[in-house]
């Protein structure tokens, strides 16, 4: 028999302290695990280190001061290019610490701490800003007879990892069915076993996870995951292809109300300030009024 992972967002946040470093899959407004981070916006944890390849997710623990540090390759809506809360964040340099990598250099950072190795050598950032940006970064020279001089990115280990896929059984094994994993399975692989929380669109038996992919989509099995949410909707207002595509007009209703302070309060107000299901009825309240 396999353990029923099966917990709510309440309940994975519950497990988390101020302090934390947290991984947050997905791509840019693509995928992400938003009812979770909402979730995380409902509490009081604070001084996080995020390490995400951005979008609203970052964005929105920003704009609610929870970010103390972050690692990210961008932080970008996709059809919208640069986040607004994020760009009012390095604009006033609220956030102490954010580090800039190249995309490559955070997949191979998430990969060696995957792999619980220090460092992984590669070639890129070597030659661009980022290493000026980032003093604390080494180069390290091939053994071999090539010589080569190359950059030893640091591992990234997370003491907490959020990731949302089309679907999942109880026991943890998930499946994504778009057309990319955006390296979830590294988010997971790179965290701390205790804090391993996969949400999804909808939970389904087991002998039901080849009903729609084949084999190839079930890259993250039951030990890699501590906790399953279902979450339909739960990726919203970002995509979760092909379940749903992004929520373009919330997406423009969410960026035109970061550029003033009293809409954002309202908008606050009105989706962010109680539960996921209160959020997913104000979400179809806007839409019927839109």
């Amino acid at each position: 028999m396999t353990r029923d992972k099966r917990i709510t967002e309440d309940d994975a946040i519950a497990t988390l302290s101020d302090g934390m470093t947290i991984g947050i899959g997905g791509w840019g407004s693509r995928r992400k695990p938003m009812s979770l981070v909402r979730a995380l916006l409902r509490s009081p944890i604070k001084d996080l280190t995020i390490v995400s390849y951005g979008g609203p997710d970052v964005g929105l623990l920003a704009a609610a001061g929870k970010i103390r540090k972050i690692i990210y390759g961008f932080v970008s809506l996709d059809s919208i290019a640069l986040e607004p809360h994020w760009r009012a964040a390095r604009q006033s340099g609220s956030i102490a610490e954010p580090v800039e990598y190249d995309e490559g250099m955070l997949q191979w950072a998430l990969y060696a701490g995957s792999l619980r190795l220090p460092f992984l050598p590669t070639r890129a950032g070597l030659g661009s800003g980022v290493m000026d940006v980032n003093p604390h970064l080494r180069t390290i020279t091939s053994p071999y007879a090539d010589g080569e001089e190359l950059l030893a990115v640091p591992a990234i280990r997370l003491d907490a990892a959020f990731v949302h896929l089309n679907r999942a059984d109880a026991s943890g094994n998930a499946q994504f069915l778009g057309p990319d994993l955006y390296f979830d399975d590294l988010f997971l692989g790179a965290c701390e076993p205790g804090h391993r929380f996969v949400s999804c669109e909808k939970v389904i038996a087991n002998t039901q996870l080849l009903d729609e992919g084949s084999f190839h989509t079930l890259r993250i099995n039951r030990s890699m995951v501590d906790g399953v949410i279902e979450a339909p909707n739960g990726a919203h207002f970002t995509s979760c292809e092909p379940d749903y595509g992004r929520d373009e007009a919330f997406q423009k209703a969410y960026a035109t109300a970061a550029a003033n302070a009293d809409d954002w309060a309202a908008f606050t107000k009105r989706f962010l300030t109680g539960s996921e299901a209160d959020y997913q009825v104000a979400v179809k309240d806007w839409r019927a009024q839109s």
